[in-house]
């Protein structure tokens, strides 16, 4: 109001208690008869369109949830505003619990940005979106103490690289299953399968007739040279099964047994051509289609055995890369080890061990303070990190710490 503001041009959400007082209020600053108006973002978040005029929007304390960030500049950054230009302020206290706040949000921001980008911290170590980054800056700013600004960045750092490396563990652990269980019994498969496949086209080789008009099959104890006559007596034959699932031996042809199956769920007949390996094919209502179906069933063998081998050659080489791989350490393990003792060096200093000890409710020698000395009956003794920082760097110069910085430095802790 120094400034030439009238009092009229200035007003708070929070007068504005039903709708009807908030549908004017918005009016009148969409119109510009209201310049300034304060609000909390419960209030002024979604539903609030008043963008036509405005111009800076300032954030005045940190929420909870990064949605709530959205919500309140998307008062601002919306279409409908007039203005190309805007601007956004956010204000923090410098050796305060801002810092605290913006490092969660920046925490739920980045867990956020995992999700929708599809990123994981376990394979990458950069950061995963650009909102987290400005919320990184602002917690920054917020802190004045470079030693926990650094705390910060480190812990968030050594985070990753522990997950990291309990992904490299966790692979490592899965490579060895392979090596012991996984591979063994797929390479002893395939190599069943291509002994069988070589045996049945062996066994096709030297019982199919030279002359490919001369036909032979049993079915049903009865020999048929006839293909049409032989496919009717296969579809006689199925219908004969009955029961779910339920399966018989129906003939013989060229060494191979011919066994029938019903498949209840897709209601249907397979025939498995039977040498060492099982050959299916479905049994349809066409008599020579069916007759066809067998002989196509033996004559894909090559093709099959090609592609077991090819699967072997896989799991193979697949065999070998898991024994180079499984032995390979670490890649960031050094530098993992050095930011741990960094931030174990970090932790001494700022007092934060894992213990949890701060200065608050510790003497001097680290000894636990007695029970009935409470904080709130001393306020005096108590020194903030940034006070016993300030001292440190007095004592390092050789000039004591000036009364008056450290009674600043307590005075905004009181506030705080």
């Amino acid at each position: 109001m120094e400034k030439g503001v009238q009092e009229g041009e200035i007003a708070f959400i929070h007068d504005a208690n039903t709708e009807l007082r908030k549908a004017e209020l918005f009016a009148k600053v969409r119109s510009g008869q209201v310049r300034f108006l304060l609000g909390s973002t419960a209030k002024m978040g979604a539903g609030t369109n008043v963008q036509d005029r405005l111009i800076a929007l300032h954030h005045l304390d940190v929420p909870w949830r990064p949605s709530d960030i959205e919500q309140q500049e998307g008062r601002i950054l919306r279409q409908g505003n007039q203005n190309d230009k805007v601007k956004i302020f956010r204000y923090v206290t410098e050796g305060t619990f801002d810092s605290y706040s913006w490092q969660l949000i920046e925490n739920k921001q980045k867990f956020i940005g995992q999700i929708m980008t599809s990123k994981s911290p376990v394979r990458s170590c950069e950061d995963v979106d650009e909102a987290a980054l400005s919320y990184a800056e602002v917690k920054a700013l917020a802190t004045g103490n470079p030693y926990i600004k650094e705390k910060m960045d480190l812990d968030i750092q050594v985070s990753k690289l522990k997950l990291m490396k309990a992904n490299h563990t966790s692979q490592k652990y899965r490579l060895e299953d392979n090596i012991t269980k996984h591979y063994p019994q797929q390479i002893a498969i395939f190599k069943e399968r291509i002994n069988g496949f070589t045996a049945d086209m062996q066994k096709y080789e030297q019982n199919k007739p030279l002359d490919k008009e001369q036909f032979s099959i049993t079915i049903g104890g009865k020999a048929y040279t006839d293909k049409k006559e032989a496919g009717t007596a296969i579809i006689a034959m199925c219908k004969e099964i009955k029961g779910i699932n339920a399966s018989a031996d129906v003939g013989e042809y060229l060494g191979f047994k011919l066994n029938v199956t019903f498949d209840s769920f897709n209601n249907k007949f397979v025939m498995n051509v039977k040498g060492a390996m099982s050959h299916p094919m479905e049994v349809g209502a066409d008599p020579l289609g069916n007759i066809t179906r067998i002989n196509n069933a033996l004559e894909a063998m090559p093709a099959q055995l090609e592609g077991a081998q090819t699967k072997l050659s896989n799991v193979e080489h697949q065999l070998e890369t898991a024994k180079t791989g499984v032995n390979k350490p670490f890649a960031q393990e050094a530098e993992l080890s050095e930011k741990l003792d960094r931030l174990t060096a970090l932790n001494a200093l700022l007092n934060m061990d894992e213990k949890g000890n701060d200065a608050i409710g510790m003497d001097e020698e680290g000894q636990e303070a007695e029970p009935e000395r409470k904080l709130a009956d001393r306020p005096a003794e108590r020194t903030s990190l940034k006070g016993k920082l300030s001292e440190m760097k007095a004592r390092v110069s050789g000039t004591p710490a000036g009364r008056d910085a450290v009674d600043k430095t307590r005075g905004n802790e009181t506030i705080r």
